[in-house]
């Protein structure tokens, strides 16, 4: 994986960086890098990431 963000291609690392991973399985696996919380909202609303999406909740 590059230094790049996902969104806008900079460096992360000159920005307040995110990272966000995927569970399968028991593992976790990068799912991409972020510059810092606006690309990664802009990501999210142009990939409609949020369509048919929940949160799982272990009571």
């Amino acid at each position: 994986m590059t230094d790049d963000c996902t969104y806008c291609g900079s460096d992360v690392y000159e920005h307040d960086a995110l990272f966000v991973a995927e569970q399968r399985g028991d593992e976790r696996e990068p799912a991409g890098q972020f510059c810092n919380y606006a690309c990664l909202s802009a990501h999210i609303d142009e990939e409609n990431l949020v369509e048919g999406t929940c949160c799982r909740i272990d009571i």
